[in-house]
């Protein structure tokens, strides 16, 4: 008998606890067979049409948990600041775009004197690493990562990522 059939036959001691028992021993099989997916499905798609960015950190645990899902990600729309971090973090062959995608690119910044935005130097050398060669090379050739924003969409944009079907 296996170990959670002798648990409960052991400790089945009134009807009210056994069919608590079994409910929750039924309960558990359901949710796991939830969680484990059938074999072979396919993963998840994040579709993002208007981030405008955030919180780094906020952004990395979310790519970073997207990337271990093997979820795909649909670009469909204005992905800015922060959001940019999915270029970087989940694989490009799990990102496609679609004619609306946009990306708007700037350098890090903190808060300052009233809080007025400060670039943060190596924050924004820091964020400027985790992007591809190529996302690297379109800023630098468009005057790097700076207060202000530069917008990536259309053909530029179509040379390094793949149209969604």
């Amino acid at each position: 008998m296996p170990l959670v059939g002798r648990a409960y036959a052991a400790s089945c001691q009134s009807r009210k606890f056994c069919r608590f028992a079994r409910w929750a021993i039924a309960a558990l099989v359901v949710v796991s067979v939830i969680l484990a997916g059938p074999r072979g499905a396919r993963a998840a798609t994040l579709r993002i049409t208007d981030d405008r960015g955030g919180n780094i950190g906020a952004y990395w645990f979310r790519y970073s948990a997207i990337r271990d899902s093997n979820e795909q990600v649909i670009i469909d729309g204005v992905c800015s600041s922060a959001c940019t971090l999915v270029l970087g973090i989940v694989p490009a062959r799990r990102i496609c775009i679609t004619k609306s995608a946009v990306f708007g690119f700037h350098a890090a910044w903190r808060p300052g004197f009233l809080g007025l935005p400060v670039i943060n130097e190596p924050a924004t050398r820091t964020l400027l690493s985790f992007y591809p060669t190529p996302i690297r090379q379109w800023i630098a050739r468009n005057g790097g990562l700076t207060d202000k924003m530069l917008y990536l969409s259309g053909r530029d944009l179509a040379t390094l990522y793949r149209q969604c079907r």
